[in-house]
């Protein structure tokens, strides 16, 4: 397989792919490997993540530089990516154990009689993760999974394999047993035949699309199934706020990491009061993002991973908006340089029909509406078939949370967007998912309950 810089178009280095063949084998051993796995005492398996950390923080730089090479990650968020897996990592330290802990059951009829529950490990884990963030969405399913005893079968998105490459490297050598956890280099074909085996869990990130055909291959099975999906996330601007302010806070949060974020801000509605305003401050916000290699410390919005599909998308999304009326303020085509770079768009009156305000943009790309007020702007928001975040920028709390609790997403921003916190559960509604990574429901999605029933001889 051959690994592509997106910054340059050229081919940096080429990794082997793991054949579909020998997955039955990697499996066999993964299943082995496990039983132990899970034998060994909690704090065993603690001092060993506790390890992997370490790692991260000692080769942080170098790690940072191979995500930048090849997903195009400006070196900045690259590091800031790595920096911030550490409080996720430390989050699991702190509370897998808890989860693990049997626990009896009150109200037993009989003092003869004693009920409990005890959480078992689901067994070997399909996980097919994403590229955007690999360390964070990787480690969101991974580290609870070996922390809980399960086996892990790793496949990194194709964009990121190198990085997928690291992370099981840097597991292995904080003393994860190679069978216990395995990355698979491949695309498309090793994803499906991945999907095939005989695993007790798969555990998706990636686009609605492929979320769906993934469910229908794994539904008849009765296994553990998660998707982390897309979103089309709204963000909603009062009329109470400090414009200047809100301007740069959405801003961000639509264009970092060029967009490239299932969290991203993907549609803004603005209280007509202060749309003209709104508009300004947006557009001065935006021209402020340094677009260049992503290399140099200065870059602000580097390229798009997946290349020429990426910028066709968003070239389609500023034509089909410009022939519904859509006002391009800044922007609108690709950048006239090596590599696959889009430049930041704006596009003001932008319409409910309009490809841009409904389908995943996944770019440095933005519509801006404006409402007459709450209930149409509540009506806007929930115009999606996504529900993953939304958010409302007001001095006034309840106000926002009036909006947002009538709004059936996962996560709701007030004052604040594009944020995952390890306490947190991250999950999704409709079309972005289901389950949840996280928090201690994310802990608890790599274990099952058993009931036991024990009768006093």
């Amino acid at each position: 397989m051959n690994v592509v810089n997106p910054a340059t178009g050229e081919v940096v280095k080429s990794v082997p792919e793991t054949a579909t063949s020998e997955l039955p084998t990697l499996l066999a051993a993964a299943r082995l490997a496990q039983k132990s796995w899970a034998k060994r005492a909690p704090g065993e398996r603690k001092a060993i993540i506790t390890r992997f950390r370490e790692l991260v923080v000692e080769r942080k730089e170098e790690l940072a530089q191979t995500l930048t090479l090849e997903v195009g990650k400006p070196i900045g968020q690259a590091r800031n990516e790595l920096n911030g897996l550490l409080p996720r990592i430390d989050f699991f330290l702190e509370h897998f154990e808890a989860e693990l802990a049997p626990r009896g059951v009150l109200g037993t009829a009989s003092e003869s009689l004693e009920e409990r529950i005890v959480f078992e490990p689901l067994g070997v884990i399909a996980n097919v993760s994403a590229w955007n963030y690999p360390y964070f969405v990787g480690a969101n399913v991974f580290v609870p999974a070996l922390l809980t005893g399960n086996a892990v079968l790793y496949k990194p998105s194709e964009l990121s394999s190198l990085t997928g490459l690291a992370i099981a490297e840097l597991l292995h050598a904080a003393g994860v047993p190679k069978d216990v956890f395995q990355a698979l280099i491949g695309g498309r074909e090793l994803g499906a035949a991945l999907l095939r085996l005989d695993v007790n869990g798969v555990f998706f990130t990636g686009s609605y699309a492929t979320g769906r055909k993934i469910a229908e291959v794994v539904a008849p099975r009765m296994i553990r199934l998660q998707l982390e999906l897309g979103g089309k996330d709204p963000a909603y601007i009062t009329d109470e706020v400090d414009v200047a302010a809100a301007a740069a806070a959405v801003a961000d949060g639509a264009f970092y990491n060029a967009g490239q974020s299932c969290c991203a801000v993907e549609r803004i509605y603005v209280h007509e009061r202060i749309y003209a305003r709104f508009l300004d401050a947006f557009v001065a916000e935006v021209k402020k993002f340094q677009l260049g290699l992503p290399t140099e410390e200065a870059t602000y919005l580097g390229p798009l991973c997946r290349g020429e599909a990426a910028l066709e998308a968003l070239a389609e999304q500023v034509n089909d908006a410009e022939r519904h009326g859509g006002r391009v303020l800044t922007g609108g085509k690709r950048v006239d340089r090596p590599g696959y770079y889009f430049e930041p768009t704006v596009i003001a009156d932008a319409k409910p029909d309009m490809r841009v305000m409904k389908d995943e943009s996944f770019g440095p790309i933005i519509g801006i509406a404006s409402v007459p007020g709450d209930q149409a702007a509540l009506t806007a928001m929930a115009d999606t078939e996504y529900g993953l975040t939304a958010a409302v920028y007001t001095t006034n709390e309840a106000r926002a949370a009036q909006i947002l609790a009538e709004l059936p997403v996962g996560s709701a921003y007030v004052n604040c967007c594009d944020r995952v916190s390890p306490r947190l559960p991250w999950t999704g509604r409709k079309h972005s998912g289901i389950g949840s990574t996280l928090s201690t429901l994310g802990i608890q999605a790599f274990l099952q309950p058993k009931a036991w029933h024990i009768r006093r001889a």
